[in-house]
């Protein structure tokens, strides 16, 4: 599959915050998180996170920099024009087998560019006010 949209990075907080009310898919050592802009833009728009229970600095960038290469591998073919997707390092992000990491970040980007249909609530009935008996 061609690329056909431009790919940019995330850099403010709110940004990152937006994407957080989105949909996010956890697999192995990443959390993916997706946002549908729905501006009407057709770039795809990336950011990458570590906390610090993830580690020092060194192994959070470290688990950063290859969530980046990681994701400039596999977004050009999974991601879905117009969104936003933020990448967070879990505990063994650093340290992680290539090929599984690879895998972790395919089957969530994989899952999801899949429409999920929406949650099915259950109606509940209308409770009486309190101390009333029908």
């Amino acid at each position: 599959m061609q690329q056909t949209f431009k790919i940019e990075r995330l850099t403010s907080r709110p940004q990152f915050l937006a994407a957080a009310k989105g949909v996010s898919e956890a697999r192995g050592a990443v959390v993916v998180q997706r946002l549908d802009r729905g501006d009407g833009d057709p770039s795809v728009r990336l950011g990458f996170t570590a906390t610090r229970k993830v580690g020092n600095a060194v192994i959070r960038n470290r688990a950063k920099r290859r969530l980046r290469e990681a994701a400039r591998a596999m977004a050009p073919l999974l991601a879905r024009p117009g969104s936003d997707y933020v990448f967070i390092a879990r505990m063994g992000t650093a340290d992680r087998p290539w090929d599984r990491l690879l895998d972790d970040v395919k089957s969530a980007l994989t899952r999801l560019a899949t429409p999920r249909p929406a949650p099915h609530v259950a109606p509940h009935a209308p409770t009486s006010p309190a101390g009333q008996d029908s």
